[in-house]
């Protein structure tokens, strides 16, 4: 018997009777799981915390938002979790120590939970309207392999050396224990800082990202970042992607009983570049929202300058700038 994978993406089955992942049939209203790990909504005291939608008009929690979710399903997402918690207990050489494919299983159980429901919301909306729901043919592919290269967590799906992910960690210091959250669903990005490390990930890149900011990266090992210059580089990261001008391909192989994913990396095709041109006005846009909790404003990011000032590494002789000089509150 040959392996069988679901794909809900290819009929825009979103329901309360099919398990999210495995497509397995449900037959209980409580065959569910939390969006967000029970541990992280009780630790960082997120289960009442409001959770605003994407269109900015509806709205949750954190700890309402669900997924059906069948027993073995479940019990798999459980044991992940376990491993995730205790990582997180001894701090940033544990997290750092993990599987990089652990990571992109359990930051992509939010991503997508929060993509499920907004596809809902958004068929749901089209129901109402009496039109049909349908995604781009970026999107629907996009979703697809994602939601394919989660069910390695119970099926096996296999990756070569080539992983579809960029993510990194780095060591962060806080002055109080938060789960500072952030995703963009759509273009299945999420970053977590907490007191100890903070995590950047890009679920679905072929590694672009993490090859174009590793000498960046190379030079924060050894210090514990300043909140503001984790924020500087998750923006770097998202705007970076944001200027991806390729589209990601895979080589998907399988004998029948396993599937094997290759990222293919993404190169240079005659004159296109692998970005479009980086445009420091829109980049410091970026910023304002990601150092919002500091009150810059965008006159103050720019000051006298063309570019954006950064606290990440000094503009003209590129050093990564001394966390303890910076004088802001963390």
């Amino acid at each position: 018997m040959s392996l069988q994978l679901y794909n809900p993406f290819e009929t825009y089955h979103f329901d309360d009777h099919t398990c999210f992942l495995s497509g397995d049939d449900l037959t209980g209203n409580d065959e569910v799981i939390t969006v967000f790990p029970e541990w992280v909504l009780d630790r960082f005291d997120y289960r009442d915390k409001k959770f605003e939608m994407m269109d900015s008009v509806n709205h949750t929690t954190y700890g309402s938002m669900t997924l059906p979710c069948s027993d073995r399903v479940k019990n798999a997402f459980e044991k992940l979790d376990l491993e995730i918690k205790e990582a997180f207990d001894k701090g940033f050489e544990a997290v750092n120590s993990l599987d990089s494919q652990k990571l992109f299983l359990w930051s992509g159980r939010m991503v997508y939970g929060i993509l499920y429901h907004e596809m809902l919301l958004e068929k749901n909306r089209a129901d109402e309207q009496e039109i049909k729901f349908e995604l781009s043919d970026t999107l629907k592919e996009r979703f697809g392999y994602f939601h394919l290269m989660l069910q390695s967590l119970i099926s096996p799906v296999h990756f070569t050396q080539n992983k579809p992910w960029s993510i990194s960690v780095v060591q962060l210091k806080y002055s109080k224990d938060i789960f500072n959250y952030r995703d963009d669903a759509i273009n299945l990005i999420f970053s977590l800082g907490i007191n100890g490390f903070g995590i950047i990930a890009i679920l679905q890149d072929n590694g672009v990202l993490y090859n174009e900011y590793k000498e960046i990266l190379s030079k924060t090992k050894g210090h514990v970042l300043h909140p503001i210059q984790f924020e500087e580089l998750c923006a770097r990261f998202l705007y970076s992607n944001y200027l991806l001008q390729y589209s990601k391909k895979f080589k998907i192989t399988g004998d029948g009983k396993s599937i094997s994913i290759d990222a293919l990396p993404v190169v240079q095709q005659g004159s296109k570049p692998i970005f479009r041109p980086w445009k420091d006005k829109i980049f410091g846009q970026v910023l304002h929202d990601y150092w919002s909790p500091w009150g810059f404003t965008e006159k103050e990011i720019f000051g006298s300058q063309s570019i954006p000032v950064s606290f990440l590494e000094n503009n003209y002789t590129y050093e990564l700038i001394d966390p303890e000089s910076i004088n802001l509150p963390f």
